[in-house]
């Protein structure tokens, strides 16, 4: 899916992704800093925003690497 086809209706601003991934705002941050997190996008130097369904998929990615990794 390009940008032109994502619906901007499901686009969220930086604040309200932390507050959908329940985290604050600096570890939004922190993980945008190391290159951590869900992807994200700016419009200008410092508009941040999200797309909720790339959110989603970030997180069932974690999910997937948490059960595939091996038990101690």
């Amino acid at each position: 899916m390009t940008m032109t086809q994502k619906d901007v209706s499901h686009r969220i601003w930086a604040v309200e992704a932390a507050r959908y991934l329940r985290v604050s705002r600096s570890t939004l941050a922190k993980w945008r800093m190391n290159g951590e997190g869900p992807p994200y996008h700016r419009m200008g130097p410092r508009l941040v925003y999200y797309y909720q369904n790339e959110i989603d998929a970030w997180l069932a990615n974690c999910d997937v690497r948490k059960a595939a990794a091996p038990k101690a």
